[in-house]
């Protein structure tokens, strides 16, 4: 049993109506609540339902680097965890690194490392020579309620190396059990004994059980390529004799041997092995991409689609380097999610730095398929220009595509655009057609939502709540982003201005405040408003006979025929309308009543 944890387009019009609702938000200056004056904190998000991805790359956003050799987890809670490889010259301790996303997995940040330092044990063992600069390529796997942490510590470039284990009985913060517990040496190497006296390097450990809930780990790195170890419950270590025991199922035969980063997983009768191949940790000179291969049997042996054995050269590709994503690997899969590391080219501050990269896998006849298409964030619509009284709610929407679909980070200004303010809680952007598109259905030329998600097509709307006369003219954008680059909308203005009062026709028009030493005279200088036209006669109050308010159409805008010139709103017209008939219906009875007396 698996125990990791839990768990081409119509119209753009089609494909933002599939997409879910806006949830209302707070920046700065706007709260909740009936007063109009802003408020000193934030308000929260509504809650909103989780967004499916579509397959395909996964857009990130926060703080996704420097992130090295990812092991992706889901909580029970919903809460997305990134271990990975802490940071070089023992930065923040240089242990395990820990970066969370509550939005399912888009925007992520940093939480910390697992200890404050290395454990004074794994200085021992190397003592002698160069100490680890950090600790290495984590992977996190569950099991009855325990959480297992394998780590690696290395002399680079050789294989003087260990993988050690840590404990935990949750992996939140804070909950007050909440501990990483030593648990030491799993396996180290060199180390003889295994079978035609190969060797491993002992990193980069990946946990997988067979059906039987008998685990194992994938480990190694170059030497000899990747080997299979038995271990036991609950102590996570090797069983008693696990040298011979252990099964050497991949290696490249080629110089160097470049192969590593080994991750099982088991889905539909079959257990996947990925693989990274290449060389990592180069910048812009990384090679590194994923290869593939699969099994009936955890031990193998396992064939890539061509039907060569991994353990002799075989491994079908399955990501390489695409647009700003340059030598991606260091790879986990948990569900059809794939997560890698990856350089980014399009990083301007700091050009290539190690990014964590997010696929979600399709499953085409058997095998993980990932999308390398690249595109460039481009913005299609929105947003507009928007208007409200005091105290509503003004909403934003943009739709943009890029391959992958992109996320849009709203920002608001006071200043007439000289300094922006990221809103503190961002809307979802949901990829159309996320909810109805489901790994293993590939892309369906006939379904508008399947095929704007493949086109990545997505929607954000943003809800600024209680708006007041302090937020007047304030400005509103989106910056957006994909892996392979950045753009931003358009400025929209938000105005916030009082309603005028309402209308009597025939009757001077109630002051309202205007602009000053304005040249053209309104209703807000007394003066008099024209009675409105009986109906029947065919005037912008409705066709002849009908009684109806019409609606005329003006340069391409949508009026009220001369209501729209007096400041009363449609729905007081038909309010007023029917007044006067009722008046009008009561002196016709009186007259009656008259003549009959």
């Amino acid at each position: 049993m698996h125990h990791r944890l839990r768990r081409s387009t119509a119209t753009l019009i089609t494909a933002a109506a599939l997409a879910l609702g806006p949830v209302v938000l707070a920046a700065p200056g706007w709260a909740a609540g009936p007063a109009a004056a802003p408020a000193a904190e934030p308000v929260a998000a509504l809650a909103a339902d989780p967004a499916v991805d579509p397959v395909g790359g996964k857009t990130l956003v926060g703080e996704t680097s420097p992130i090295h050799d990812p092991a992706l987890v889901v909580d029970d809670d919903g809460t997305w965890y990134a271990f990975s490889t802490g940071r070089v010259g023992r930065e923040n301790g240089g242990t395990i690194q820990i970066a969370t996303s509550h939005d399912d997995g888009t925007t992520w940040e940093y939480a910390g490392t697992v200890w404050d330092e290395i454990p004074a044990w794994i200085d021992e063992h190397f003592a002698g020579g160069a100490l680890p600069d950090n600790l290495w390529a984590p992977e996190v796997y569950e099991h009855d309620g325990t959480y297992y942490l394998y780590y690696s510590a290395s002399r680079f470039g050789t294989d003087d190396s260990l993988t050690a284990l840590a404990t935990n009985v949750t992996l939140d913060p804070a909950d007050p059990d909440y501990e990483w517990v030593d648990q030491g040496l799993v396996v180290e190497s060199p180390v003889s004994g295994l079978p035609g006296d190969v060797r491993f390097n002992a990193i980069d450990a990946g946990i997988v059980e067979d059906e039987a809930g008998n685990p194992f780990m994938a480990i190694g790195s170059f030497w000899y390529g990747i080997f299979l170890v038995p271990l036991e419950w609950p102590s996570g270590k090797p069983v008693d004799g696990w040298q011979a025991q252990t099964v050497n199922i991949a290696d490249r035969f080629m110089p160097g041997n470049p192969v590593e980063a080994p991750y099982i997983t088991h889905r539909d009768g079959y257990y996947y092995l990925f693989v990274s191949f290449g060389a990592c940790c180069q910048g812009a000179d990384s090679t590194y991409e994923v290869a593939v291969g699969r099994s009936e049997s955890v031990t193998g042996p396992y064939l890539d689609r061509e039907g060569k054995d991994m353990y002799g050269g075989g491994g079908t590709i399955l990501l390489e380097e695409h647009g700003a994503v340059v030598g991606p690997g260091g790879q986990s899969v948990f569900g059809d999610y794939l997560a890698f590391h990856y350089y980014d080219a399009s990083n301007e501050e700091i050009p290539y730095f190690p990014t964590l990269g997010i696929q979600r896998l399709d499953w085409v006849d058997g095998w993980p398929v990932a999308d390398q298409r690249v595109e460039l964030p481009t913005v299609v619509t929105g947003p507009d220009d928007v208007t409200v009284e005091p105290g509503s709610t003004a909403t934003f929407t943009t739709t943009t595509a890029g391959i992958p679909s992109p996320v849009a980070e709203w920002e608001t200004s006071t200043d007439g655009g000289a300094t922006w303010t990221v809103v503190d809680e961002q809307p979802r952007t949901v990829p159309a057609g996320a909810a109805p598109v489901a790994a293993g259905d590939g892309i369906s030329d006939g379904d508008p939502a399947l095929a704007a998600a493949a086109d990545g097509v997505a929607t954000s709307t943003l809800e600024l709540p209680v708006a007041s006369a302090e937020q007047d003219g304030t400005l509103v954008r989106a910056r957006v982003t994909n892996a392979h680059g950045t753009t931003a909308t358009a400025t929209a203005t938000l105005t916030v201005a009082a309603p005028r009062p309402p209308v009597v026709p025939g009757e001077p028009a109630p002051e309202v405040p205007g602009p000053p030493d304005s040249p053209v005279p309104g209703p807000g200088d007394g003066a008099a408003v024209p009675p409105a036209p009986a109906t029947g006669e065919g005037t912008a109050s409705g066709p002849a006979g009908t009684g109806q308010v019409g609606v005329r159409q003006q340069a391409g805008s949508t009026r009220t025929g001369a209501l729209a010139e007096t400041g009363t709103s449609p729905s007081q017209a038909v309010a007023g309308a029917l007044g006067l008939g009722l008046l009008g219906a009561a002196a016709v009875v009186l007259a009656r009543r008259r003549d009959r007396a």
